[in-house]
């Protein structure tokens, strides 16, 4: 694995990506050192891009299927290079990276059904990756006509980094501001990985989009004093009733959203939606080291410990909102609105 700073590889314009293949190598953009760093870091091995998964170099649903595309054409290249690694495993421990996503799972599945040369599955993970890049912009223009004049709440990072470019939340904001309306973005800190702070926040500013920062409760008193006027969110696993697994929080949110009547709207691709799963009951939650939340990183990469020593911590990475919370989904199909079962089975045959 190489690294790059920021001026010999930059990719950040206007179609920015967390993502590219580059000469027998995928670049990823490490997340983990942003905002302080713009640094690009080079991947040759499948591992190498599970451990990139695992530990939130890249994240967000959308990205991390990309990347584990991509990873299985890595695997690809070493199994023509002599590695006697099995397919089978290589699937297996790319699976096992981030339980929560089911675009992981859509992505490996698909690579799977093609012929498992290293040709064919880099044209695959190239393909995936162009098609999340228009499935975002589709879910913008969508979205966009949603929103009005006002306040707009988003919760974690739902932009172009944790997808294949342009974003979903932040894509919907995007095309909105595109299409002039005026908008004042408040993105909240989102613990206890702070992508909301370190992410959200850099991105909207990149782009020119008016942001403001808050901590992750100041939500309600702001809604009650009508300063917001929508709310909208990523996902990273939709059930067929319409339930949505988005970083912890945005269940709370939702309700918060509800108590004071703002519409609460949720985008996403549809690799998001998964029919085989029925409610948000069945959505596997995954749980993170208790590191995460017991200690504050700092820039140097080390970490001071916030909690007292011994302190049972629980670390879940997500929560569940259920359909009658949320106003309306929109994926690049098209939006459903209500959100239920019904609505979302309409979306499927096309």
């Amino acid at each position: 694995m190489r690294r790059y700073s920021r001026g010999r590889v930059s990719f950040l314009d206007d179609n920015l990506s967390p993502l590219r293949w580059d000469d027998g190598a995928l670049l990823l953009l490490d997340q983990k050192a942003l905002p302080g760093e713009e640094r690009w870091l080079r991947l040759t091995k499948y591992g190498e891009v599970a451990a990139a998964i695992r530990d939130l170099t890249v994240r967000g649903a959308p990205a991390i299927g990309c990347a584990a595309a991509y990873g299985v054409a890595l695997a690809a290249r070493e199994r023509e290079a002599g590695s006697t690694v099995s397919f089978e495993r290589i699937y297996a421990e790319l699976g096992t990276t981030r339980p929560t996503a089911v675009n992981l799972f859509w992505a490996l599945a698909r690579m799977g059904k093609v012929e498992q040369t290293a040709a064919r599955l880099l044209a695959e993970a190239k393909a995936i990756q162009a098609e999340d890049i228009v499935a975002c912009r589709k879910i913008g223009a969508l979205g966009a006509a949603l929103l009005v004049d006002g306040g707009v709440l988003t919760h974690c990072n739902a932009g172009a980094i944790a997808t294949g470019g342009y974003g979903t939340a932040l894509g919907v904001i995007r095309s909105a501001v595109a299409r002039g309306k005026k908008l004042r973005v408040y993105c909240d800190e989102t613990r206890p990985v702070l992508q909301g702070s370190r992410l959200t926040a850099w991105e909207l500013m990149r782009t020119g989009i008016d942001t403001t920062l808050i901590c992750d409760n100041m939500a309600a008193p702001m809604m009650a004093r009508g300063e917001i006027h929508a709310v909208v969110v990523g996902a990273d696993r939709i059930a067929a009733n319409g339930d949505v697994a988005n970083k912890i929080g945005t269940y709370g949110l939702a309700c918060i959203a509800a108590a004071h009547e703002v519409p609460f709207y949720v985008a996403a691709p549809w690799s998001t939606v998964d029919l085989g799963c029925p409610t948000g009951e069945a959505i596997p939650i995954e749980e993170r080291a208790e590191r995460e939340l017991s200690h504050f990183p700092l820039p140097d990469g080390t970490a001071v410990q916030i909690v007292p020593d011994g302190v049972r911590v629980r670390n879940p990475s997500f929560d569940v909102t259920p359909h009658a919370l949320i106003t309306a989904i929109v994926t690049e199909r098209g939006v459903v609105q209500p959100v239920s079962e019904g609505e979302l089975a309409k979306l499927s045959t096309q």
